[in-house]
């Protein structure tokens, strides 16, 4: 089964999708299953998984709810605040939906970049391998130093990093990306999505090959068995369509052996969200 490990779905609020500024208008509009749908389809992509956008619960009933009403959507990541007292009585409500696989925080969106140090959010995280959750990373690159130190405190909790952990492909230094990414691929219960690149290039005038040396390096340092695709939509459309975005991993790893594609474009996210 191929998968699309990372997309999202809204309702569209200005208030709620504050983070969504003018130079993205492209996506200032609802976003929902039945539009995502023919995308996959004509990509043969057969599964996704939705990832929340809001720092909710709604969220995650919203997504639980879309995923319940659409096959195609086999798993969701959704949030719940780890700074809570009573965080491990949600986690076990949570459980009970069987489409759950994981969460996330978005970082980016916090003042303080050490924000995923915090001890009380730390204390949340430590009951989820309890439950067999995953969790999704997402940082921007000013957060990188804290990444490993976080990490670290869970040697027993299934992670991905989100879009490769945002790599500047606009002025490509890659130098402490890749000495962080490295670090961080030490770890064998981290995983990588190959997703978010377009958004982190020039918008209007990426090319295919801006990417290479990065998909080299997290190729190296993860290997095949823990890298899987995931198209960012409709994020993904302030750079380009659905189709380029997948272009852009079918390009790269078409050099691959059949076995090898199989496990980036599916049996991956199968293994690491238990699909």
């Amino acid at each position: 089964m191929r998968i699309d490990s990372h997309q999202h779905f809204w309702k569209y609020d200005p208030i709620k999708e504050y983070w969504i500024t003018p130079e993205m208008s492209v996506i200032q509009k609802d976003f929902l299953p039945q539009d995502l749908k023919p995308l996959l389809q004509e990509n043969n992509i057969e599964g996704c998984i939705a990832v929340q956008a809001d720092q909710s619960e709604n969220e995650t009933h919203f997504l639980l709810q879309l995923a319940n009403e659409y096959d195609f959507i086999k798993g969701v990541v959704g949030w719940v605040d780890f700074k809570k007292p009573d965080i491990e009585e949600r986690l076990d409500y949570f459980s009970s939906f069987e489409k759950l696989k994981g969460f996330r925080h978005i970082f980016p969106a916090e003042a303080d970049i050490d924000f995923m140090l915090r001890k009380d959010f730390c204390n949340g995280i430590q009951k989820l391998a309890t439950f067999n959750f995953t969790y999704d990373i997402i940082v921007n690159p000013n957060q990188w130093p804290f990444v490993m130190e976080f990490i670290n405190q869970f040697p027993e909790q299934r992670f991905v990093i989100d879009h490769l952990a945002k790599p500047d492909f606009k002025q490509p230094d890659f130098e402490l990306w890749e000495k962080m990414i490295r670090s961080v691929a030490q770890n064998p219960n981290i995983f990588c999505k190959v997703s978010g690149l377009v958004t982190e290039a020039h918008w209007n005038n990426w090319k295919i090959n801006d990417f290479k040396y990065a998909l080299e390096v997290v190729i190296d340092a993860f290997g095949i068995e823990r890298l899987m695709f995931g198209s960012d939509w409709p994020v993904c459309l302030v750079a380009g369509s659905y189709s380029e975005v997948h272009a852009v991993a079918t390009h790269y790893f078409s050099t691959f052996s059949a076995e090898e594609q199989k496990k980036f474009w599916g049996e991956n996210a199968l293994r690491f969200y238990n699909l």
